[in-house]
């Protein structure tokens, strides 16, 4: 793009900014939310709910079902990053 272009498009920057530092965010969250170090550690936590009685057999499974799904995309996926092993 010349320069012509690159003064055209100078007010867009704070919006192409923007959208980078988004992505960037959005793919730090993601790596968290399938990270298998996380996910066994809420299944550990989600454990310790129920054996104290906060959360039914019900929402345990439910729950469990949720994260063993996710631990099974992260796996699929070969990011095994932070997995403890």
């Amino acid at each position: 793009m010349g320069l012509i272009g690159e003064v055209l498009m100078l007010p867009f920057a704070p919006v192409r900014g923007s959208a980078w530092a988004i992505r960037h965010v959005l793919r730090e969250a993601e790596r968290i939310y399938y990270d298998p170090a996380t996910v066994r550690a809420e299944l550990a936590r989600l454990e310790e709910q129920l054996e104290a009685g906060e959360i039914t057999a019900e929402e345990f499974d439910q729950r469990e079902d949720e994260l063993l799904d996710r631990l099974e995309t992260a796996m699929r996926s070969g990011d095994n990053t932070g997995n403890g092993t």
